[in-house]
């Protein structure tokens, strides 16, 4: 655990008839619950262990105000419950672009292949403004909740009326219902339940692979969209470079450039002046002198502690995602879990956030 208990102040009794819900953490599914629940006159607190609401989705600014995705990024209309939250939010979203020379690099000595990619008819989409837009727009929808960050939850306990939630920091909470918003392994290994949940669902629980987990992401501004003026993409995949993916990070009104893409996971044990150096010199190499010349260079390593802790057991993608065991109720039906790796429909992905969110908004309201 990262902190110690401590003894319990407050008691459930006397608490008023309204349903009384505890949502720990404030990522996507977290945030949505919360303006699902809120719209059916709960009374919802968040309790967010960062210094920031929104977990995986992180929308940075650059230099020039490009906004830049360190986080979740991509979506596609096959995704009918986000893109329908959206359309809810009054959120616009735009195709990716990939018109243009792509680019793959098989060896570091070889020239790169060069192909062609089409506009597609299905194309990926991202939110106008960036996509932590979907979290400050559910933030500010959730009328008198309580949204409380740098809480980190540690234990939750079974009470005759409820449940008690403590935190690091000493506060105690009381809820009717209480829902852990956070990547199950995480759960796992920082919250202390109390009693023990169930085997079945305690053996699953660490096991459960949590999306994003070790990947290097990276982002770019640039003054200028140089690589379109040349006929290029964006489009980079790699086997020789520092980088392995990498795509257009225009935004939709094309006047703020840059790329985004992920590094090999090998990068993570280099310091960020180190990756930023090996991301130019490949760029440099592959598309000329302006790629070394950015307005601006971020890059997020997704290993901290408010993403996986501990030993992570992991043999294969989605790994125990939308497990039968994370469907169901515990603690005599007032504890849930809800997370995208709990979606039995786009684990991992926003979709699945969403999906999950609303699934445990409709069984906790109607029931």
């Amino acid at each position: 655990m990262y902190c110690s208990g401590f003894a319990l102040r407050p008691q459930l009794a006397g608490m008023k008839s309204t349903k009384r819900v505890v949502i720990v953490g404030g990522g996507l599914s977290g945030m949505t619950l919360a303006y699902r629940l809120r719209k059916e006159k709960l009374n919802v607190t968040i309790l967010e262990a960062a210094s920031r609401l929104g977990g995986r989705i992180q929308t940075i600014a650059g230099k020039l105000g490009t906004p830049l995705e360190l986080g979740a990024t991509w979506f596609a209309d096959q995704h009918s419950q986000l893109t329908g939250l959206l359309d809810e939010l009054g959120l616009e979203k735009y195709p990716q672009f990939s018109e243009g020379i792509s680019l793959f690099q098989t060896k570091s000595f070889e020239p790169a292949q060069q192909f062609h990619v089409p506009a597609g008819d299905i194309p990926s989409y991202r939110v106008a403004g960036g996509t932590e837009a979907l979290i400050d727009a559910l933030a500010g929808r959730l009328g008198s909740a309580t949204v409380l960050i740098n809480r980190r939850v540690n234990a939750i306990k079974d009470a005759e009326e409820g449940l008690i939630v403590e935190t690091c920091g000493g506060e105690v909470f009381g809820a009717h219902l209480v829902v852990v918003c956070i990547p199950p392994q995480l759960a796992a290994a920082t919250i202390a339940f109390s009693p023990e949940l169930p085997s079945s669902v305690r053996d699953v629980l660490p096991q459960v692979q949590t999306w994003m987990a070790g990947a290097v992401k990276f982002v770019l501004e640039y003054a200028t969209p140089f690589w379109r003026e040349k006929g290029y993409s964006g489009m980079l995949y790699s086997h020789a470079g520092i980088i392995t993916e990498m795509y257009d990070h225009t935004n939709k009104q094309e006047d703020r450039f840059g790329f985004t893409g992920f590094l090999a996971g090998s990068a993570a044990g280099y310091s960020p002046a180190v990756r930023q150096e090996l991301v130019l010199h490949q760029l440099t190499v592959l598309l000329g002198e302006e790629a070394g010349k950015p307005t601006a260079y971020f890059d997020r390593v997704w290993n901290d502690d408010l993403v996986v802790s501990g030993h992570h057991v992991v043999v294969r993608p989605h790994q125990n995602q939308g497990h039968p065991s994370l469907q169901l109720p515990y603690m005599n039906g007032k504890l849930f879990l809800c997370s995208t790796e709990v979606a039995q429909r786009d684990p991992g992905y926003m979709e699945g956030a969403v999906y999950a969110a609303t699934s445990v908004a409709e069984r906790i309201a109607f029931a």
